[in-house]
């Protein structure tokens, strides 16, 4: 694909919406398993802390 200008590559040839959506999801899923990914890990860490003592 080739585009002429930022406005072309932006609009995506007309699937701008589907295409800038689907990078949006898929960013945000990953910022929201990242972040109960951690918070699990502290639960854990917490968790293992409290049994050592």
């Amino acid at each position: 694909m080739q585009w002429h200008s930022v406005g072309e590559f932006l609009a995506m040839g007309g699937y701008a919406f589907y295409v800038w959506g689907s990078f949006g999801v898929t960013f945000l899923c990953m910022a929201i398993e990242s972040w109960l990914l951690n918070k699990r890990r502290q639960r854990v860490t917490q968790a293992v802390k409290q049994e050592a003592f």
